[in-house]
C-alpha cells in the first residue's frame, strides 16, 4: 500500500512511498466491518502483513500504540503475537520514570506528546497490559502542558478521552474488563 499518491492517483506522491502500518491497518478494518464480502481485500492485506511483520520494528509511541491496538482485534495471528512482544518491548525502552510518560522515539526520548501517549494508553489498555502506566500517564498529562499548539488541538482532547474512557474502541471481550 502507497502511503500518499498524487491527486490523479498514477504514482506515489513525491517523498512518500509504502505505508508500514496501512496493510494492518486495512487487514483489521475490512475482516471487522465485512470478513465474507470483503475476502478478496482481506487476502491482500494479508499477503502484504505476511512479507512485512516480521521484520516491521515501529520506534514511535504513537505507531506502537496503534500497533497494540490492531493487534488486540485478531490477538492469536502469528502478526499480532509477533508485534504485541515486539511493541511491548519498545515501548518499556520508551517509558521515562519518573515522571511517567513514554518518549516520542529512541533518538528522542524526552519529547513527550500528550495525544500520542493517549494513543499508546488505548493500545496498552487493548491488550490489557501495564494498567498502573495508563494510570501514570493519564495522571501526568492530566496536568502537563506542552505550550505548543498541541495544548489547543482538538486532536490531544479526544485523545484524552479515549484514553480514560477507551469502552467502545476496545473487542467486545477487552470492553467487559475496562468496565
Amino acid at each position: 500500500m502507497i502511503w500518499k499518491m498524487e491527486e490523479d492517483l498514477r504514482a506515489p506522491y513525491p517523498g512518500y512511498g509504502l505505508g508500514a502500518m496501512d496493510a494492518f491497518d486495512g487487514y483489521v478494518s475490512y475482516r471487522c466491518l465485512d470478513p465474507r464480502a470483503l475476502t478478496d481485500e482481506i487476502d491482500e492485506m494479508r499477503t502484504l502483513i505476511e512479507r512485512q511483520y516480521r521484520t516491521l520494528d515501529i520506534d514511535q509511541d504513537l505507531g506502537l500504540g496503534m500497533m497494540l491496538w490492531l493487534c488486540h482485534f485478531f490477538p492469536t495471528e502469528d502478526w499480532a503475537r509477533v508485534q504485541t512482544e515486539r511493541s511491548l518491548a519498545a515501548l518499556d525502552r520508551l517509558w521515562i520514570d519518573p515522571p511517567g510518560y513514554h518518549g516520542r522515539a529512541s533518538y528522542a526520548p524526552h519529547v513527550r506528546i500528550a495525544f500520542a501517549n493517549y494513543g499508546v494508553s488505548l493500545g496498552l489498555q487493548a491488550v490489557n497490559q501495564w494498567p498502573e502506566r495508563v494510570d501514570r500517564l493519564n495522571t501526568y498529562f492530566d496536568v502537563y502542558r506542552s505550550n505548543d499548539e498541541y495544548d489547543r488541538e482538538a486532536i490531544t482532547h479526544v485523545m484524552a478521552c479515549v484514553s480514560h474512557l477507551p469502552g467502545l474502541f476496545l473487542n467486545a471481550e477487552n470492553r467487559e474488563r475496562s468496565g
